[in-house]
């Protein structure tokens, strides 16, 4: 039976060619975190009106001021109107306070709470993904999206994008106003916007540009920092720690002069837009002016009308940098959405069949197996591969690196689908069973042990997250870790550091052993797992692995004759293809490869 594999989505985290220009409609993929929110958004808006609103007050509560307080009013009634309409300026002063407080409550909430689910969504969405996609992506990208990208969209959300709809309305606002209480000002100002317009376009355009190079370049200090940091040991004995120190500096330079380029166009549009919002202020006033000589308007129309232009000119000031923001997160979220976008290979059938029942191991069946990885094509790591395994049955596989015995541990999990050919467990196609279900039958001990940052029982508990401390501490007992770990200062409660740096490389392997005999599954896959121990702690993880083995099916990947004799049968693997089968002493009387990889070990021993 073949079967073709569904091609996983590109995602091109790291690029050298230029980002293409496009609009704040990259912005448009924060819908689905944006709708579940509707109430607050609602009360955001209404605030964030009513804040304008109240603004736009002032001017006309202003020019009562002047006209009825100071200028129209008798001597003697003077102060009384003044203290009048000082008391509405008062009002005013507190409504726009407790608008804005309002609006400025529920709009970092929003941003706070969208960016929390973002952040959740895109994470969630990453640990879904095969070791496909690990292959060609760097982690510190995936982490720059999360951190970077996601703090340019709150930024956006919970203060920027306000800002604009505040200002939106309140240019709008002034608009209106201007147009019907002096229209003759209003068409000279609107004459000077429009003309404003198009350059700060074209200037924005650049903008988006280099904001998206530069989010791209930074992501790339992220992904070398974190691959360098993640092998320190291997960093410091290679004495490489200058080389990567300009390497990361070498990135951060780039970075840094994508910046620069930015924020030289942002700021070559700030200053644009003032000089043109400061000309059309400077003539509404003169404008202004010459009519209050001439008698056309009074002078509390003069000052509304300069407070109306200011509201506006400040809008479209406020306007122009929020527009640099939205660009900015524009790319940020085309970036996040783009990570969304991708999808796995592997996944869940549309109709899963249950797999049977277990009782004394799993069995395992892989029926003319041909597979080669996603990344090199050309390569076949497994040819024409055919095994069956009983439930109950130990079986080792052994081989020259390469060979391809790791392969076949990887499409059990089904972190990868085979091209050709067939694999069952329990009768039941890996590709026809849900992967929660398939994987909760399996437990592996790889070679390279994974060690969290955290306590040694939470470590072991991981296999299963239910266990008692009891169960967890069985399970350490019969990996012999018991011991190590009571000795540790707080014992089961210790933090062992990050990868578990504070343990040796035997003592993280029994870790990880014990993760596997806690979770208890019918099918059991040891990896080399007894690579790091030294001839002692080896002897004691035999003795719990073959307690461990009992009543399940197991299948050991090992160079070690101690392991491998063990075995009830020996799989001799070769450039992806099973050469020979059979027991230590059948396979060492044929004088194969297994008697030629055994003299080897008897010869270095």
């Amino acid at each position: 039976m073949s079967s073709t594999p569904v091609a996983s989505t590109p995602l091109p985290l790291r690029s050298d060619e230029p980002a293409k220009a496009r609009s704040v409609a990259g912005l448009r993929g924060l819908g689905p975190f944006v709708r579940p929110y509707a109430v607050p958004i609602a009360l955001a808006g209404l605030f964030l009106v009513l804040a304008a609103l109240t603004m736009l007050a002032f001017p006309w509560v202003l020019r009562a001021l002047i006209d009825q307080g100071l200028v129209g009013a008798e001597p003697g009634e003077r102060l009384v109107a003044l203290r009048e309409h000082f008391a509405w300026l008062f009002v005013v002063g507190v409504g726009l306070g407790v608008f804005s407080a309002a609006r400025f409550y529920m709009v970092s909430w929003l941003g706070e709470r969208i960016t929390a689910d973002l952040r959740t969504a895109v994470y969630g969405h990453v640990l879904r993904q095969s070791p496909e996609f690990f292959e060609t992506t760097q982690t510190g990208e995936v982490l720059s999206r999360l951190t970077t990208d996601t703090t340019l969209v709150q930024t956006v959300v919970g203060s920027s994008l306000s800002m604009g709809l505040r200002n939106t309305v309140m240019g709008l606002g002034a608009l209106v106003m201007l147009v019907i209480t002096n229209p003759q000002v209003m068409s000279y100002v609107l004459g000077i916007m429009l003309l404003a317009l198009l350059p700060a376009l074209i200037i924005g355009r650049r903008v988006r540009k280099l904001s998206r190079a530069s989010q791209d370049r930074v992501a790339d200090t992220s992904a070398i920092a974190g691959e360098v940091l993640n092998a320190m040991p291997v960093v410091q004995s290679y004495t490489a720690e200058d080389r990567e120190r300009e390497r990361f500096s070498q990135a951060t330079e780039r970075a840094f002069g994508t910046a620069v380029r930015r924020t030289r166009m942002r700021a070559l549009l700030v200053a644009f837009v003032i000089i043109a919002n400061f000309g059309a202020l400077l003539w509404s006033l003169y404008a202004g002016t010459r009519a209050v000589l001439e008698g056309h308007i009074s002078p509390g129309h003069l000052a509304q009308t300069v407070v109306l232009v200011t509201i506006l000119i400040g809008s479209v000031a406020v306007l122009s940098e929020v527009w640099g923001d939205l660009l900015r997160a524009a790319g940020a979220t085309e970036r996040l959405m783009e990570l969304l976008a991708t999808r796995s290979p592997i996944a869940d059938p549309a109709r899963p069949v249950v797999l049977p029942p277990t009782q004394g191991g799993s069995s395992v069946r892989l029926m003319g197996v041909r597979f080669h990885y996603p990344s090199r094509p050309r390569t076949l790591a497994l040819d024409d591969v055919t095994l069956d395994v009983r439930p109950g049955e130990t079986v080792a596989l052994v081989g020259p690196s390469g060979a391809g015995k790791s392969t076949v541990f990887q499409l059990l999990l089904r972190f990868y689908d085979v091209q050709q050919g067939r694999i069952e467990i329990d009768g039941v196609d890996v590709r026809e069973a849900s992967l929660a279900e398939l994987r909760s039958r399996i437990g592996i001990v790889p070679q390279d042990s994974v060690i969290f940052s955290a306590s040694a029982m939470d470590n072991i508990r991981y296999g299963r997250p239910g266990a008692s401390d009891d169960e967890v501490i069985a399970a350490a007992k019969a990996a012999h870790a018991d011991g190590f770990i009571r000795a540790l200062p707080e014992g089961y409660a210790s933090f062992l550091g990050e990868r578990g740096v504070r343990l040796s490389g035997g003592q993280r392997q029994r870790l990880s052993i014990a993760r596997a005999i806690l979770k208890n599954p019918p099918l059991l896959l040891l990896d080399e797992a007894t690579s790091a121990l030294d001839a002692e702690s080896e002897r004691m993880v035999q003795a719990a692995l073959e307690a461990a083995m009992a009543n399940r099916t197991t299948l050991v990947i090992a160079h070690r004759l101690a392991t491998v004799q063990r075995a009830d049968r020996i799989v001799v693997m070769e450039h992806g293809r099973i050469v020979e089968t059979g027991t230590h002493g059948e396979l060492v009387a044929r004088g194969g490869l297994y008697a030629q990889l055994a003299a080897l070990q008897f010869e270095s021993a």
